[in-house]
């Protein structure tokens, strides 16, 4: 397989399309990339971790000479998906292109290549998280999960936890020297929400990665453990920027991720984030939307809920795609299907399924529904509701009932991205 990617395209220029990248380019090729992203230099600990991290079979690069001039990366992924499997998934990354090359297509071309060869490797979705969300939805991506922010006023705000929150035990742990305790808690969770990743080797690293650039006056990072009954339960991770004002003590928590097992534990670790001395709030900046502690608190509105997209889904191949997930009820409809830059998932699919599984074939018989590629990549984990979709005149009805059937078989537990990548 590798050979059939690195043939004839893999030795062009610009002129020639992109080409697979080699272990020795990876400097300058990486350097494309942080001067795309305003070239402010990484830490040590960063560009190592992403040069390790790096598939050089699957990171793509185009060259005007010996300079690199575009770059795009695809992780090998598992994504859970609505009923719990854990589906291939290409996690499109490091895209860049200089901006002495811009306007001149090679954007589309890199996304063109990328996408044949996510194809190629038989791999029915490719997913990305979106510098610039304009970008990605001409090539076929639609957010399909968003993430919480709220910044706590926790001098005003409390909680009223669950029974068994005092249970649970807490207790200061190095971030690394817990890393695997930490990762069999989220290995736990990840079946259970849809958009969540699988972390292969490597990827235990990036959730501590902690480059004293970027703390902003905050502590490096700090870890506390949930245990019962000498079991680990769950963890948060976090940082404290102290500061004080003309009344005294007015520091932040700044929480970096918080995972527990059951209620009484995440509770536990809420209300210690609350209480943590000589601060009054607490900046959260990635939480699934549903997530626990908003039904917890005395007033939503001194957290300052926010939202922002998430997880971008594309569907490389239609009929696979659908067909990996479960839907949460009955369901049987044709879909038609538009997709300009992937012309092989065009057309009519029939998709069938409930609870226990589901299949998808092309199909001849009448359309139920009609809508793009994009539309399914926003529906297919279950955040982004078919019938909204078809308020906005995205999704297009032509058999009476069907739409309805569709967004509730569609739906479930919200969907939600834990990192970036």
């Amino acid at each position: 397989m590798e050979s059939e990617r690195t043939s004839t395209a893999d030795t062009a220029d610009t002129a020639g399309g992109p080409r697979v990248l080699r272990q020795d380019e990876w400097d300058r090729w990486y350097g494309t990339l942080v001067r795309a992203f305003g070239g402010v230099p990484e830490s040590d600990e960063e560009t190592e971790l992403w040069r390790a991290l790096t598939e050089f079979d699957r990171s793509l690069g185009l060259w005007d000479g010996e300079a690199c001039v575009a770059t795009a990366g695809a992780f090998s992924f598992r994504l859970t998906v609505p009923g719990g499997a854990a589906v291939p998934a290409a996690g499109v990354t490091m895209v860049g292109v200089a901006p002495t090359h811009r306007r001149r297509g090679l954007l589309t071309r890199m996304m063109r290549r990328q996408l044949d060869d996510v194809r190629a490797w038989g791999e029915p979705l490719a997913v990305l998280t979106a510098s610039e969300p304009p970008i990605y939805g001409r090539f076929g991506y639609a957010a399909a999960t968003q993430q919480l922010g709220a910044t706590i006023d926790t001098s005003r705000v409390t909680l009223s936890v669950p029974d068994g929150t005092d249970g649970v035990r807490l207790r200061y742990a190095d971030p690394v020297d817990v890393l695997d305790t930490c990762e069999a808690v989220y290995a736990r969770l990840v079946p259970l929400r849809p958009g969540m990743l699988a972390r292969g080797p490597g990827w235990e690293r990036v959730p501590v990665l902690d480059p004293a650039s970027e703390r902003g006056g905050a502590s490096p990072l700090q870890c506390v453990v949930a245990e019962r009954d000498g079991k680990t339960v769950g963890y948060a991770r976090f940082q404290v920027k102290p500061e004080w004002g003309p009344a005294g003590p007015a520091g932040t928590v700044v929480l970096r991720d918080v995972a527990a097992l059951d209620p009484a534990a995440d509770a536990a670790l809420w209300r210690f984030l609350f209480d943590v001395d000589l601060t009054s709030t607490l900046v959260v900046r990635n939480r699934p939307v549903d997530d626990a502690w908003q039904y917890l608190v005395s007033d939503t509105r001194r957290c300052l809920p926010t939202l922002r997209d998430g997880l971008y889904v594309r569907l490389v191949e239609v009929g696979d795609a659908l067909a990996a997930r479960t839907y949460q009820a009955p369901v049987d409809v044709v879909l038609e299907v538009e997709d300009a830059f992937c012309p092989w998932n065009a057309g009519r699919w029939r998709l069938s399924g409930d609870p226990k599984g589901a299949s998808c074939e092309r199909t001849t018989d009448a359309a139920d529904l009609t809508l793009s590629v994009r539309e399914l990549g926003a529906a297919y984990l279950g955040g982004v509701s078919l019938a909204a979709l078809a308020r906005a005149g995205r999704v297009r009805e032509l058999r009476q009932g069907a739409l309805a059937e569709a967004s509730v078989a569609f739906g479930g537990v919200t969907p939600w991205l834990p990192h970036g990548f």
